[in-house]
């Protein structure tokens, strides 16, 4: 009789960082207060399509959240936030006017105007 064996593979992550992106994200770690453990990303409620994106530092990992290893940093996902962005792409985007980071998320069914809110 042989023993089963199960193969575990590793899960996708939720989010994909653009080599921008994380490289971003090792800037704001280099500059990040004392006690920052990560950056983590989460979808508040707000703007006139309802969620927006929100970037912040983080001191304390919470239980159920996303976590992604990057070269420069621990990248987060709140847990409330992951179906929400499942399959996204999170890149870091300047130009001679604005910089910031840009979502392409295909969960997204419509955005308002502006671009800082999106809803699904």
């Amino acid at each position: 009789m042989t023993e089963a064996t199960t193969k575990t593979r590793a899960r996708p992550a939720a989010v994909i960082l653009t080599p921008s992106a994380e490289a971003r994200i090792a800037e704001l770690m280099g500059q990040a207060p004392e006690g920052t453990i990560g950056v983590k990303l989460s979808t508040p409620k707000r703007g006139c399509s309802g969620l927006a994106y929100s970037v912040d530092y983080v001191t304390e990992e919470a239980k159920f959240d996303e976590k992604i290893e990057t070269p420069g940093g621990i990248f987060y996902i709140d847990s409330a936030s992951v179906l929400y962005l499942i399959g996204s792409t999170m890149d870091w985007v300047e130009d001679d006017f604005t910089a910031g980071f840009v979502f392409n998320n295909p969960n997204a069914k419509g955005s308002c105007g502006c671009g800082e809110s999106f809803t699904v």
